[in-house]
């Protein structure tokens, strides 16, 4: 992508509920289908210590342990995605956090039923994207 490009990115982690569930394809088709960008793609653990630098900022809260022990808990995949305006498109498509209360048609809304093992993550920012992203792909930053 050309630095040129008026297109953000986005990262987004597709959890080990949705891999352990085979659900990879259909939610990577669901963000092809709308026109995005995949620029990066890997599947691979999180390890403890990368999970902490990954969601440094909930470190200490008390919802952080079994999110971390959920996280580590097998294979991700890890993307980076582009596209117009992609961190707001993309939280749309995911829908609200917890699975049960998300709108239908959203990736939540139609295929989760808890607020932890909710399947996807996404930035919610411009500066949290640019964080994960360099995190997750170095090499793209």
């Amino acid at each position: 992508m050309s630095s040129s490009s008026p297109d953000e990115r986005t990262l987004v982690l597709i959890k080990p509920d949705a891999v352990r569930r085979g659900l990879v394809g259909e939610i990577l088709g669901r963000f092809e289908r709308k026109g995005l960008r995949i620029d990066a793609l890997v599947v691979r653990a999180m390890d403890g210590d990368f999970a902490d630098q990954h969601y440094a900022e909930h470190v200490d809260k008390p919802f952080y342990p079994p999110l971390k022990a959920f996280m580590t808990g097998g294979p991700l995949a890890a993307l980076v995605l582009s596209g117009d305006q992609v961190i707001e498109v993309v939280r749309g498509m995911i829908g609200s956090t917890d699975g049960r209360k998300a709108a239908a048609g959203t990736i939540r809304g139609d295929l989760s039923l808890s607020n932890r093992e909710n399947l996807v993550h996404a930035s919610d920012s411009v500066d949290s994207a640019k964080r994960e992203i360099a995190l997750w792909f170095p090499e793209l930053s």
